[in-house]
């Protein structure tokens, strides 16, 4: 029989694709389905074959095998049961991608308990915060991180504090190795948190076990996944990406999966996609500006048949830079942690043409327009709001986007990315593209401050690569302005060190806003 993971072309994802066609990818069905059993148990054969490889940032490499993981995970489970966790009681991880991460992620989610993933790099507010909104009953972390954890604990000495260490391990190993899973398949499996600051709590999204199906819409049309792909995703399984897109989607498919491990080294991560021959992999836009930043591209060999990326667009510089040292198109993949992914663009298929910039065209059975304020259709070219139909009702993406005439959507920044200046109207991904394509620009946040005459002007935040000066300022102005328009460019530059960007790698705009609010409050307030 004839399987979606058996097709690769656009005109065969238009005929055939259905959620009968993804229910038949999986051993569950739409009343009994277990995360765990799906992505890891069903593909322990004894075999030996690896499901995770990871690379460490001190150099090491490691590789777990769909058995080792399944073993542990189901002991995990039997010690679960032990300390009385129940169905829908939370446990927080807060480690970085390890054996004792993947066995108490699957152990925890065959009980029936809710795993709710945490960065490993959060400080105490943001780890209090989370902690307080979810109430795990264990939270469950390395012997770095055990301080930090503590000091989430309640009054009540909630959540118990487990490290995950070799002695865990050994612990479990007097549990059988094999678990019968107690889920049904709308039964909650994982509460995500979004990105966000330290004092910013996002709610969290609440997934069963059925979204794992859901998912694979995305998995085979926006990064492409097939069965016998050497994957690779550099993402924090923290984070939707990380953990949908670069973990449970190929797991699920029985696709070997690789993953970074420690603090993120453009580097080290190429020489790892070089050694594992990566043929598929997906990333944020900023691990790619990271890497083409670095100057090593060329120092390495690659395999790559399909490349995406997702978070926020690339610019144009780093696009040329994958299309010369990679030699695959990039393809777009656009979506949240709260819709899913729903603009894509096909990678791997030979029929699709991917257009620089651009978000593709939907995923399968969904359908997106670009509105005017007043609901109506924009045309070609003409910037609105993108909207996704969605339980019988048009809903904002709060996203700002554009069509071609071919259908093509592309982006244009979040409707409070808009910069509005003497009257015109700028988009601030627009002008960061442009000034990212300088050969003296690594890193750029652009966002409007408040100006007297003409209400809001352009200030760019640069990371250079050279020491700043009024020269440079005139070089990046003159540079933004003879590419795009002529008002439109950054009348105030500010050379800075490092830009503030949230724990999932994007520019934070708004903190840069409210660094500047900020600092013309101080202004006001002593003068």
């Amino acid at each position: 029989m004839t399987k979606l993971t058996d097709y690769s072309s656009f005109a065969d994802a238009q005929a055939h694709a259905s959620s009968a066609g993804l229910w038949e990818l999986f051993d569950g069905d739409r009343d009994v389905l277990n995360i765990a059993n799906e992505c890891i148990t069903r593909h322990a054969d004894g075999t030996g074959r690896a499901a995770v490889r990871i690379a460490h940032a001190d150099g090491a490499d490691e590789i777990l095998s769909f058995d080792t993981i399944s073993a542990g995970a189901a002991q995990f489970a039997h010690w679960l049961d032990e300390q009385g966790i129940t169905p829908g009681e939370r446990i927080a991880f807060m480690l970085e991608p390890s054996l004792p991460f993947y066995v108490c992620l699957f152990g925890a989610m065959q009980t029936g308990a809710i795993s709710v993933p945490l960065f490993t790099l959060f400080g105490p507010d943001a780890l209090r915060l989370r902690v307080g909104d979810c109430k795990p009953t264990l939270l469950i972390t390395n012997a770095e991180k055990a301080e930090l954890a503590r000091g989430a604990v309640n009054e009540d000495g909630n959540p118990r504090v487990v490290i995950a260490d070799q002695g865990l391990l050994d612990e479990i190993k007097r549990f059988p190795t094999s678990y019968q899973p107690k889920t049904k398949a709308n039964d909650m499996a994982v509460f995500q948190y979004t990105s966000g600051t330290t004092r910013e709590l996002p709610e969290a999204v609440k997934h069963s076990h059925r979204t794992l199906v859901t998912l694979m819409f995305a998995a085979l049309y926006g990064t492409g996944i097939r069965p016998g792909d050497e994957f690779f995703c550099p993402s924090s399984p923290a984070w939707g990406h990380g953990l949908w897109h670069g973990t449970l989607a190929p797991l699920a498919l029985g696709v070997t999966t690789g993953t970074f491990a420690g603090r993120f080294d453009p580097v080290r991560l190429l020489k790892a996609l070089s050694d594992y021959k990566i043929t598929n992999m997906s990333a944020a836009a900023t691990h790619y500006r990271m890497m083409k930043n670095s100057g090593k591209g060329g120092d390495y060999r690659y395999a790559f048949k399909k490349l995406s990326f997702t978070g926020e667009p690339i610019d144009p510089a780093t696009l040329e830079w994958i299309d010369e040292y990679f030699k695959v198109p990039a393809c777009s993949m656009y979506g949240t942690t709260e819709i899913g992914v729903v603009l894509v663009n096909y990678p791997g298929a030979s029929d699709f043409h991917v257009k620089p910039g651009s978000l593709g065209k939907a995923v399968p059975g969904q359908r997106l327009e670009v509105q005017r304020p007043d609901g109506t259709i924009t045309d070609p070219g003409e910037i609105g709001e993108l909207m996704l139909w969605r339980g019988g009702g048009w809903m904002t993406t709060k996203d700002r986007a554009k069509t071609d005439e071919d259908g093509y959507f592309y982006h244009c920044g979040r409707a409070d990315d808009v910069i509005i200046s003497a009257g015109w109207t700028m988009s601030a991904v627009e002008i960061e593209n442009t000034m990212l394509r300088h050969e003296n620009v690594l890193e750029c946040g652009v966002i409007g401050v408040p100006d007297e005459q003409r209400g809001q002007v352009v200030k760019a935040f640069v990371v250079s690569n050279v020491e700043g000066s009024d020269a440079l300022v005139k070089e990046l102005q003159a540079f933004t302005r003879e590419r795009l328009a002529q008002h439109e460019f950054p009348r105030i530059v500010e050379f800075v060190k490092e830009l503030p960007k949230n724990p999932a790698g994007k520019v934070h705009r708004k903190m840069l806003r409210d660094q500047e609010a900020a600092k013309a409050a101080a202004a006001k307030a002593t003068a």
